[in-house]
């Protein structure tokens, strides 16, 4: 069970393009236990309609301070959730936030808060470097109050939207943006302040430029619990044999790839750490006289 079953999240959509990812993000929360309301702005609702969250949730979306019925319910939203989400969050939308506008039903949240905010920008490039965008984020992150903790997580870097190339502006992953609401819903967190070194994956010991000695490690079982002590609260170094796997979120990670390297990896990190989690496969064997330079030919005879 993770941290996120049986917690009242509220996720608030501004209208960017990656309101898709939006979509996906309230699928996971709702699958992983939460009950989930979804905020939208009125620029939201032109990318996609509110029923497509209401399918995904099986709650209504709230979509203007105006709908019947909902005079103080920004108010409620704000004082009652375990957290808020907004993701995307625009360049406009973080620009009213900042100033403590409360003209739409989600600013009106925001400003009433008094549950944690995790917020996730999404925009070009160039709004994102923008004075005026770095001093607003500087603004939503320093607010003061009750229930006023602020995590903005991205924005990544990327291709943008429009054909304009690569830059800082995409919005975070969901499975990114679940792993920081877990560790921010961890009312319990056993690991807080603690350094925890996970080792992770197959070693390779190479007998020539072509062939290697390894095994099939996919280096899941490290990852998994490299995440799982990092959503609890906890320093992690994930020392990492070669693969395919993303590393979790909030991780450092220390890329290795034979035998040795794991040994210094792990020798170079342990005095720090208060814990050592070892899950990784270590080749079995490597070459006596260490690999050869040139590819061995079947006429050299055995190994």
């Amino acid at each position: 069970m993770t941290g996120i079953a049986g917690r009242h999240v509220v996720l608030g959509v501004s209208g960017g393009i990656a309101i898709y990812k939006a979509c996906a993000l309230a699928r996971r929360l709702t699958e992983d236990g939460a009950r989930v309301d979804v905020v939208m702005t009125a620029s939201a609702t032109e990318f996609i309609r509110p029923l497509t969250f209401e399918a995904l949730t099986g709650r209504p979306v709230v979509t203007s301070l105006w709908d019947s019925g909902r005079a103080l319910d920004h108010v409620k939203l704000g004082r009652q959730p375990d957290l808020i989400i907004v993701a995307p969050a625009t360049a406009r939308l973080i620009a009213r936030a900042a100033q403590g506008m409360a003209d739409d039903f989600l600013t009106a949240l925001l400003l009433a808060r008094r549950s944690p905010l995790l917020l996730c920008p999404a925009m070009n490039d160039r709004m994102y470097a923008h004075p005026e965008t770095q001093a607003n984020l500087e603004r939503v992150r320093n607010a003061k109050g009750e229930g006023r903790g602020v995590v903005i997580l991205g924005p990544a870097t990327g291709p943008l939207a429009h054909g304009e190339g690569e830059g800082p502006g995409r919005m975070v992953e969901p499975e990114e943006i679940l792993a920081h609401a877990e560790r921010m819903l961890r009312s319990a967190t056993p690991f807080a302040g603690r350094r925890v070194v996970v080792t992770a994956g197959p070693t390779r010991e190479a007998l020539d430029p072509v062939r290697v000695i390894t095994n099939r490690s996919s280096g899941r079982m490290g990852y998994a619990l490299a995440r799982a002590a990092w959503v609890r609260g906890a320093d992690v170094t994930l020392i990492s044999g070669p693969g395919l796997l993303a590393p979790p979120p909030g991780v450092d990670v220390v890329r290795v790839e034979t035998t040795d390297d794991l040994l210094k990896a792990v020798s170079g990190t342990l005095p720090s750490a208060d814990v050592l989690l070892m899950a990784a496969a270590p080749a079995d064997y490597r070459p006596a006289g260490g690999a050869s330079v040139q590819k061995t030919k079947r006429a050299d005879g055995a190994f």
